[in-house]
């Protein structure tokens, strides 16, 4: 056996190219840092053993990735810099679309899969012209050009089609505008639509798909009527994709970077659990389609999310099992309830103390945001939970691999290299 190990590490060191894979799904936990996938270990731990079960992202946990944009804005990357090097290999500045430094278009993994005849799609948590999605699938100067980038997903075809195949996410603000309707455009050039999860499940599976399911991002998980979404938008979007060509797939858990941004634990675990759900499903797909290779990486980590705090050697997550909302929807429902105390008990599904009756007593009818920061730091207080931020910090992120070309994902790597390597499997030289 370690005769064998020598010789596939030899190998492999001397650049044998590996197995190319029909399909590849590539998925993003925007702003999943190494702390939240810990973090989500001991939340899904089963209390009642002794040990501490692995999670899926335990399973395939393959190396890390370094995550600095070009250096003209530094060593702490934004949402667009950070796709833009997942998706073309290039570094860029903050903002940057799939552009360069130059602002000069740079060609992405899922646009050269187009051109190679794969199908290809979308399935994101934010609106679908967010800049993860954006930075796979269009070319802008500024991520915050949210109508153009949306108009691009119409206006610009490779090979005489469409860029995406596949849409699914949120969007109405910028698909339904007064200027320009382009679920209007996308129906008449043939595309469904829908407006409602529940309707994925009826539809045309040979026929493109545009689903649109908010304003802008999706409700939080915990906010959903299954306290998940997701893994419902990946299995869509792979139904709709699947064909002899081959296919390349983009997902992303959005949210788990607006709960860091927010400084919100609650919020934060539960877009991983969205996210641990849907790695799981998609695990199994692999096994059952061994041509499929899955990558799952995060663009930075957001919030300086710490398990345990204070200079207390504890962190609690127990009293996160059992929400019944988000913690913004639960600040909003307390905001006019008359018995603030006992609703609270009742959302957060366990009971509080006097100085916590106290502070969800002192919820101000008007202040939203003074609501909101109550029911979080009640929360903190409880797990042990610190932040040190409301933006990102520019630490390293896990990275986790499974199928055909895997191995290349190992170790240490620059962001970039996540890119490189998908274009290598996917024959460009």
């Amino acid at each position: 056996m370690k005769f064998v190990n020598t010789i596939l590490l030899s190998a492999l060191s001397l650049g044998v190219v590996a197995q190319e894979p029909k399909n590849v799904i590539m998925v993003v936990g925007d702003g999943m840092g190494p702390a939240y996938t810990t973090a989500y270990r001991y939340f899904a731990d089963d209390k009642n053993t002794l040990d501490v079960e692995q999670t899926v992202f335990d399973r395939m946990l393959v190396g890390m990735a370094s995550t600095y944009p070009a250096r003209i804005s530094g060593y702490v990357t934004d949402s667009a810099a950070g796709a833009t090097a997942l998706a073309t290999g290039v570094k860029s500045y903050n903002g940057a679309i799939a552009v360069n430094v130059d602002k000069k278009p740079v060609s992405t993994v899922l646009e050269w899969a187009k051109e190679q005849g794969m199908k290809t799609g979308v399935a994101v948590t934010s609106q679908i012209n967010h800049a993860t999605p954006a930075g796979y699938s269009a070319h802008n100067e500024s991520r915050k050009n949210y109508d153009q980038i949306a108009d691009s997903y119409f206006d610009e075809k490779i090979n005489d089609h469409f860029v995406l195949d596949v849409m699914l996410g949120g969007g109405w603000d910028y698909f339904i505008r007064e200027d320009r309707n382009l679920v209007a455009e996308f129906k008449k050039a043939g595309y469904q639509y829908v407006d409602n999860i529940a309707h994925l499940k009826t539809a045309n599976s040979k026929q493109p798909l545009l689903g649109l399911f908010a304003e802008q991002g999706l409700n939080w998980a915990l906010d959903m009527p299954a306290k998940q979404r997701l893994k419902t938008l990946t299995q869509a979007a792979v139904e709709h994709l699947e064909n002899d060509q081959g296919f390349f797939l983009l997902v992303e858990a959005s949210q788990i970077d607006w709960a860091g941004h927010s400084n919100d634990v609650g919020a934060a675990m539960s877009e991983m659990q969205d996210l641990a759900q849907t790695m799981t499903w998609l695990e199994q797909y692999v096994d059952a389609h061994p041509d499929t290779l899955l990558v799952l990486t995060a663009d930075h980590s957001t919030g300086g999310f710490t398990i345990g705090a204070n200079k207390i050697y504890r962190w609690e997550p127990q009293w996160l099992d059992n929400l019944q909302a988000s913690p913004y929807a639960i600040a909003k429902q307390l905001m006019s309830a008359e018995k603030k105390s006992a609703l609270a008990a009742e959302l957060l599904g366990f009971s509080l103390n006097e100085e916590e009756k106290s502070k969800i007593e002192a919820i101000d009818t008007q202040d939203e945001e003074i609501a909101y920061q109550t029911v979080k730091t009640l929360l903190d207080v409880r797990t042990n939970t610190g932040w040190t931020t409301g933006g990102h910090t520019g630490v390293d992120v896990p990275v986790f691999a499974k199928g055909p070309g895997s191995e290349m994902f190992r170790g240490m790597l620059n962001n970039t290299q996540v890119a490189d390597n998908i274009f290598s499997l996917l024959g460009r030289k």
